[in-house]
């Protein structure tokens, strides 16, 4: 992990490494495209210079930055080894990091090459970290319905999960929409992890209406009191299903 990030701090993000070439490659050009602003780490915290990606060039291994408006200080960035760069981009911080950078021009203008990362790091605070269930054979939250709902237990396919809570759909309009309201000992069964027993507190709804008319409700829960273990089970899940996704992407390509 990058030196400059403590390890305190980490415990709330969800980190995820990236090594597919073209995933780094669209993921910098978005950086890129959007003009974000690049911190350059040199020596760790002790230099620190702001710049912005200029151009990505797979084909030549490049990666084409802007370079320093002060000279001296782009002499002490082609001098120096190891830099690391991060940025954000959609509330997700990035992190990569070149062994050294070559002094270039970019359209008649002074710039900044390093070698296209082998790595890139994703970090996202984990409470906003959301990843959607699979649609073909949906994840189940066994909700236990209280006495004026009817009573019983009814099981609600999730659309997403996150740390801090899950989508579910309720088509049949059972929970109410009542914002706020708490339902206790619900059960989530993940598939190849084991059941996460929590309560859940429902904190937006959502109508939808189908093409056929039908209607459909998404209502957002968040996770409450949730053991430690639990949540661990959670996160495993969700980085299960990313390593499943990113498969899918690489594979597509």
């Amino acid at each position: 992990m990058h030196p400059h990030i403590h390890d305190a701090e980490l415990e709330n993000w969800h980190d995820f490494e990236i090594e597919s070439r073209r995933e780094i490659t669209a993921l910098l050009r978005g950086i890129g495209e959007k003009n974000q602003l690049i911190r350059m780490l040199l020596r760790g915290e002790a230099d620190v210079c702001v710049t912005t990606i200029l151009d990505v060039q797979p084909e030549h291994n490049a990666v084409i930055l802007d370079a320093s408006v002060d000279r001296e200080q782009n002499q002490r960035i082609v001098g120096a080894s190891n830099i690391t760069f991060e940025t954000t981009l959609d509330k997700i911080r990035i992190l990569f990091s070149a062994e050294k950078v070559e002094l270039c021009f970019h359209e008649g203008n002074p710039a900044l090459r390093i070698a296209l990362p082998a790595t890139l790091i994703r970090l996202q605070r984990r409470e906003y970290y959301r990843m959607n269930t699979p649609l073909s054979n949906p994840v189940r939250v066994i909700v236990p319905l209280p006495a004026e709902l009817g009573g019983g237990s009814h099981p609600f396919p999730l659309t997403d999960i996150s740390c801090g809570g899950i989508a579910i759909m309720d088509n049949k309009l059972l929970l109410g929409d009542t914002i706020g309201k708490n339902y206790l000992d619900c059960r989530i069964d993940l598939p190849e992890i084991g059941t996460v027993a929590t309560s859940l507190q429902i904190r937006n709804s959502i109508d939808l209406t189908l093409l056929n008319n039908k209607s459909n409700r998404r209502l957002g829960c968040a996770f409450v009191d949730i053991a430690r273990p639990m949540l661990a089970q959670v996160q495993r899940y969700i980085t299960r299903l990313e390593r499943e996704r990113n498969a899918r992407i690489a594979g597509l390509g």
